[in-house]
């Protein structure tokens, strides 16, 4: 039997539930908890709707650890699948630990205070996670997810040493919309405006926000420009895969959305820092996301791709090659099928993937890992299957 606790009652979770219930074999049991149970509650009855499954849903504040700790020992989950807030991540590791429950999440913890991420919060769970016999496994995503498990996938079958590795990210989708985020927007912009990093030559180097960027060419999109920026994958990456030289991550940005991203800091409204307003203290970018559109509502107008790969040059068998891995995801695919965008989906299969592959015995090992130290052949079988096929191009010229 395998009884699975969904944290979170965004998009992703919303794909998480609906991808879930096409697996009754796997999972047997399922209960989505967040703070709002209503959000909880409308998941289900959808679920229900489009696949005859019933889920249980509960409210729990995923910051407050006895009251998770607690759910979790009522409820007595195999498996966690965190697709809450980054901040929440150690707080949900730790309940984990205390009821004896095995942890996965989409994206590395984030302290709240600081516009910042990095494993190293996560990576020191490894100990007790390892002790208690329980398995908690780190960035079941897209990036970080696929990404790192493209990576695997090129290292085991394609190459003998990966010396260059880029990490594209292109979402050349209009869901009609002045300006909108594709995830909680605060994470959004958070992540968008701190400095770039990539990894060269054994250090990291570290860029302007925003500041490099060129047009790159997505496949049956066209060229788009993309930016370079760091994301966590890159961490784990250039850590397990001690050969790669250089390691960097470039996502796609319209000039409409940059032009508001700039007013949007230039007034202040991106400020993590406090600030007085009548009397009581808000952050200016939490009263952002309350203003801009809901990501999970964008779906019903999305329409076009996304495309995320891995672009990687290295050797095999004494001789340079190339290699571009990658996936093409449709919005309105992703909508017909779980009522979200593109953004959502390919967040939500990958996070519905990892947690089979655990159920099943396949990722399943004492302490705290990152997804690429897994077998990558099961996942991308699964991939194929669960609505992500990704494509393969060798020996062409990667632009990078």
């Amino acid at each position: 039997m395998s009884r699975i606790l969904i944290i979170g009652a965004g998009g992703v979770a919303t794909v998480v539930a609906h991808k879930v219930a096409t697996h009754p074999d796997v999972f047997t049991e399922v209960m989505i908890a967040s703070r709002t149970q209503a959000k909880c509650d409308k998941i289900a009855e959808d679920v229900f709707k489009r696949t005859g499954q019933k889920f249980k849903t509960a409210r729990v504040d995923a910051d407050n650890v006895p009251a998770l700790t607690q759910l979790l020992k009522e409820y007595q989950p195999v498996l966690v699948i965190n697709v809450a807030l980054p901040y929440q991540d150690l707080h949900i590791m730790d309940a984990c630990l205390a009821a004896g429950v095995n942890y996965m999440d989409t994206a590395n913890y984030e302290p709240l205070e600081e516009a910042k991420y990095e494993y190293g919060w996560q990576w020191a769970y490894h100990d007790r996670f390892k002790e208690a016999g329980l398995t908690a496994i780190l960035g079941c995503g897209f990036d970080p997810g696929v990404t790192s498990i493209y990576t695997a996938h090129a290292a085991k079958h394609h190459f003998d040493e990966i010396h260059y590795l880029d990490i594209v990210d292109c979402n050349a989708g209009d869901h009609g919309k002045a300006f909108a985020t594709n995830f909680n927007p605060e994470i959004n912009i958070r992540e968008i405006t701190q400095r770039g990093k990539y990894w060269e030559n054994g250090g990291w180097h570290e860029t302007d926000p925003l500041s490099v960027h060129k047009a790159l060419n997505y496949p049956r999109i066209g060229p788009k420009e993309s930016y370079l920026m760091y994301h966590e994958e890159l961490e784990s990456l250039v850590k397990h895969y001690p050969t790669i030289k250089r390691a960097r991550f470039w996502m796609t940005f319209g000039q409409e959305y940059l032009t508001h991203l700039r007013v949007i800091q230039n007034i202040g409204m991106a400020s993590i820092e406090p600030v007085m307003y009548e009397g009581r203290e808000i952050v200016p970018i939490q009263f952002l996301k309350a203003v801009l559109p809901n990501p999970g509502d964008l779906g019903e107008n999305y329409k076009g791709f996304t495309s995320i790969g891995c672009r990687i040059r290295g050797i095999k068998d004494g001789k340079e090659r190339t290699y571009y891995i990658f996936n093409n995801c449709s919005h309105e695919v992703a909508y017909r099928e779980t009522g979200t965008q593109g953004v959502s989906y390919t967040t939500g299969v990958p996070a519905t993937i990892g947690a089979m592959m655990f159920c099943k015995g396949l990722w399943k090992q004492p302490g705290v890992f990152n997804v690429e130290q897994f077998d990558p052949d099961p996942f991308m079988a699964e991939l194929n299957k669960g609505g992500l096929p990704w494509e393969e191009l060798f020996d062409i010229d990667l632009e990078l």
